[in-house]
């Protein structure tokens, strides 16, 4: 059947439509390539510029480059000079008509001299590349594999293990406070003078009197060389004028003795530390305020040992009096200007600041200390047995050891021994050799020690 003039099959489009088509194609191209062509030469654009911005090394190179010719030429100058002077080509110097002659390397006399003088003159000195500092690296900054620097913890680990480490804790405060008591709560042993036994006929002594007992604990393959410093008759007496002298003088004979072994020639590899790392100050339970001793002992003391302030016995008070007399000591010791440890002034970072701001906000610690067992809801815990029930020691809703324990032992350990060290230590020392014209003074004592090193 034959299709009439003018009629389009149903499955074909119409030639004027299709040439639209067509004709539109071109133009659309022609716009389309250009704008991607510069968004991606934009992109690249920028990508290179932040690889640049971000990375050092690009930008030393890049100024390397760009100072490069000038040191080229500067190099070229001189290795033309040099090889004039050797070679015997004349050269010609620019200045007055006896300057102006051509020399010779041969020449002998002062001709050599003046070639060397043109030749310092005339040939600059090498320039130095100038000194960038270092960027500090990022801490996020990614390894290409596996270095091993973390292993340095391990290592210290193994080390304090097989040496172990020192720790003195100096006890003070009135008779009948639990001090011995509490430092055997503390390290879960006997290791006060509790366990020497006290007499009832045994005198209150008449003067402040120093005891130091010694022990080794081990825990987890860790040693520790434990000294306990007591003094017995602190606050005892009816005049307790200047008692916390004897205390003072016991503390600064410890520092000395660690500054001579110190100074020695032929010192010890290990030098004996019995310097106090921290002392436990007790203060009575009264809950009105704290006695002109208290206050005149923290202030002297405070300067040559880090102290850490401590209400005995706190299951006398209530928890309102508990709380209102803790606010009243931290306000009395403020206010006459005494710092405790940890001292804000020894924060090392906002951590730091964090951490121990919590901590200073809970001192003092009101604390009951016990090394008896009882049976509580099946399990053996310390306490206190009274007429109305058990005093837990480690129950925080009872009192507040278990924050003690953990400042002293299990967190600021180390904090104690490095202030110790660090700072009430090194005043100590600057203190003494400055006094004393840099070194102290040679005893026979020490002649005859350094004569058995030797």
């Amino acid at each position: 059947m034959m299709r009439e003039e003018g009629e389009h099959p149903a499955d074909s489009s119409p030639p004027s439509l299709t040439r639209v088509r067509c004709a539109a194609m071109p133009h659309f191209l022609d716009w389309f390539v250009p704008v991607y062509l510069v968004i991606s030469i934009l992109i690249l654009v920028g990508f290179g510029a932040c690889i640049y911005y971000f990375e050092p090394g690009l930008q030393e190179a890049h100024k390397w480059r760009t100072q490069r010719p000038i040191m080229e030429r500067d190099l070229r100058k001189t290795l033309m000079i040099r090889d004039n002077l050797a070679f015997g080509v004349p050269e010609l110097w620019a200045g007055s008509k006896e300057q102006s002659a051509v020399r010779f390397p041969f020449q002998q006399g002062p001709v050599e001299s003046k070639n060397e003088a043109a030749m310092s003159e005339l040939v600059p000195e090498p320039r130095q590349k100038p000194v960038v500092p270092m960027k500090p690296m990022g801490i996020n900054t990614s390894l290409l594999g596996y270095i091993g620097i973390d292993t340095i913890i391990e290592q210290m680990r193994k080390k304090t293990m097989k040496t172990g480490f020192d720790f003195n804790i100096m006890v003070v405060g009135q008779s009948g406070l639990g001090k011995s008591t509490l430092v055997n709560t503390l390290f879960k042993s006997q290791v006060s003078r509790k366990s020497s036994g006290w007499n009832r006929e045994e005198k209150i002594p008449k003067t402040v009197e120093i005891k130091a007992i010694g022990h080794v604990i081990e825990e987890g393959g860790v040693k520790m060389k434990l000294t306990v410093i007591d003094t017995p008759g602190f606050g005892d007496q009816i005049n307790n004028e200047n008692c916390w002298e004897p205390i003072e003088k016991y503390i600064n004979e410890q520092y000395e003795k660690f500054l001579k072994e110190e100074v020695n020639i032929a010192r010890k590899k290990r030098i004996p530390d019995t310097r106090v790392h921290c002392c436990l100050y007790f203060i009575s339970p009264t809950g009105h305020s704290l006695r002109p001793l208290d206050l005149e002992f923290m202030k002297h003391l405070s300067k040559v040992v880090n102290i850490i302030p401590v209400i005995a016995k706190a299951d006398t008070m209530t928890l309102e009096e508990k709380t209102e007399f803790k606010q009243r000591v931290r306000k009395e010791l403020e206010v006459n200007g005494i710092e405790f440890y940890p001292q804000k002034e020894f924060d090392e970072d906002l951590e730091d600041k964090t951490e121990n701001d919590k901590i200073r906000e809970s001192m003092p610690f009101a604390v009951v200390g016990s090394d008896k067992e009882y049976q509580v809801n099946g399990k053996r815990v310390l306490g206190r047995k009274t007429p109305w029930g058990i005093i837990e020691v480690e129950n925080l809703n009872h009192c507040e050891f278990a924050l003690l324990r953990d400042f002293v032992i299990r967190t600021h350990l180390q904090d104690l021994k490095e202030v110790t060290h660090n700072i009430h230590y090194e005043t100590y020392r600057a203190k003494r050799l400055n006094g004393n014209g840099g070194l102290p003074p040679m005893t026979v004592e020490t002649v005859e020690n350094h004569e058995s090193n030797l």
